[in-house]
């Protein structure tokens, strides 16, 4: 371990290496993001990522045992990136936006934020690259929005913007499979071929508009 060790800190202050000092997970999730982009997520080695970061091999078994626990790693950055996305989106409606705005806007900020950062959204969203049922924090953050958007749609059929039969779980599971088919598209370069007359992520927002207004009454 002594050796393992001293090789790390041996590497990490090599002047040729860009990893010097700070937080080395940091590091070596940055390292996996810029591997991903240059040769796609089936290339990822924890060896190889490493050596980008500037570390020894085996620096990185320290924090992660596994592939998979290092993609994880970037999923969970991913998400924490992504409930910012979704609490600015809010925010920027300000205290008086009525529910059913509120609930658009997290699939807005879902929306912009996935197509802003394409590689953290495919890490994320393919259960085959991540182990999501073992972090805490994917799962915490993910039952979150979940329990706001029924909140949200709670307020709007008190409102009576949502008929009194409408099956809760069904319009979130909707809602959230409209948002990511979107994104996925535009991320996928899907909507040339639809012949959309605005740009592609300007469509989405519009298409994801058009949904929550057919599902609910707008009091616009």
């Amino acid at each position: 371990m002594k050796k393992a060790i001293d090789s790390e800190v041996a590497a990490s202050t090599d002047p040729e290496r860009p990893y010097h000092h700070g937080n080395l997970v940091e590091a070596l999730i940055a390292a996996t993001v810029e591997m991903i982009e240059d040769r796609g997520v089936e290339n990822v080695s924890v060896r190889e990522v490493a050596k980008r970061a500037g570390v020894s091999p085996g620096a990185p078994f320290r924090h992660f045992r596994s592939k998979t626990a290092l993609l994880t790693a970037v999923a969970e950055q991913a998400m924490d990136r992504l409930v910012q996305a979704v609490k600015d989106a809010q925010s920027a409606l300000g205290d008086a936006a009525d529910p059913i705005a509120r609930f658009e806007a997290i699939g807005q900020g879902y929306l912009e934020w996935a197509i802003a950062n394409p590689t953290h959204f495919q890490v994320i969203s393919s259960r085959t690259l991540i182990d999501f049922h073992a972090s805490q924090t994917m799962r915490a953050h993910n039952d979150a929005i979940r329990v706001q958007m029924v909140h949200l749609l709670s307020l709007a059929r008190a409102q009576g913007r949502i008929p009194a039969e409408v099956d809760f779980d069904c319009l979130v599971l909707s809602s959230r499979a409209f948002v990511y088919g979107l994104a996925r598209m535009v991320i996928d370069g899907h909507f040339p071929e639809w012949h959309t007359s605005s740009p592609p992520a300007m469509a989405a927002r519009q298409a994801l508009s058009l949904f929550i207004g057919k599902m609910t009454s707008r009091h616009d």
